[in-house]
């Protein structure tokens, strides 16, 4: 049994697409309130490993899991684990912006209110906007349309959303590939606010990205985790021929 003060402890993680396995003996630990960066290139197994952590893979009607994740110590595979609330716990922000086609003010509130969460409507919406730094952009118009925000407001939109619902984790794929560099920038300092009390991990193809704001990296090859370290010492001291080859741009 891993120790419980890794927020994630994933041990002989494999993974199916019926009879294709996509990820073979993935383990690791993710440490909490601290950012992990999964990198690798396309079709390397990062993405579909990040939607293991709150079983967003289980729509899937063919996909298969062997191995053990465990949150804060417990199995979330169990049949007695609750999906819905360990999707509450562990919220996740998508490649594009996907606000709701309703007012600022709604797409905060959506989580709470679904959940039926005994909460001050007003105070959670505010308090999620300022946490995802976009609370002076919007506070004189919340009834707005969500859709009418720039990309990069709509992407903060998104990660108020998530915080709305109280979450202890917060899952990242590509979350800022649509965005422009400056829009891009505000993401990644959001980012270094927010692991302050959350525990953020990261899909990016973006390996100056994973430079600049991880504390922990992964790098995955063909479904394998081909290591996992610290961020400064994987990128200025890689352990394998692999991933030295990739960060250096000589493969991948």
């Amino acid at each position: 049994m891993a120790a419980v003060s890794s927020a994630f402890s994933v041990q002989g993680l494999n993974f199916y697409y019926g009879q294709n396995r996509i990820l073979s003996n993935v383990s690791l630990e993710i440490q909490p309130r601290q950012v992990t960066a999964l990198i690798g290139p396309s079709g390397c197994g990062k993405s579909t490993f990040l939607r293991c952590l709150n079983r967003m893979n289980d729509t899937i009607a063919s996909a298969r899991v062997e191995g053990t994740i465990l949150l804060n110590g417990k199995d979330i595979y169990t049949e007695t684990m609750d999906v819905v609330n360990l999707r509450q716990r562990v919220g996740m922000v998508f490649q594009k912006p996907n606000p709701f086609p309703q007012s600022i003010y709604d797409n905060v509130a959506f989580g709470p209110r679904v959940m039926g969460m005994n909460v001050n409507l007003d105070r959670v919406v505010r308090e999620s906007l300022e946490r995802a730094a976009l609370w002076d952009d919007v506070k004189d118009d919340l009834k707005a349309d969500a859709l009418s925000l720039a990309l990069g407001q709509q992407q903060r939109l998104c990660i108020a959303r998530v915080i709305a619902v109280q979450p202890e984790v917060i899952l990242m794929d590509e979350s800022t590939s649509a965005l422009d560099p400056i829009a891009t920038l505000r993401i990644e300092e959001l980012i270094a606010e927010l692991k302050r009390d959350y525990t953020i991990v990261i899909v990016t193809h973006n390996m100056q990205q994973a430079a600049r704001i991880s504390d922990q990296t992964g790098f995955f090859w063909l479904g394998e985790l081909v290591e996992f370290r610290d961020t400064n010492s994987m990128f200025t001291n890689p352990r394998n021929e692999i991933t030295e080859a990739y960060l250096t741009g000589r493969m991948g």
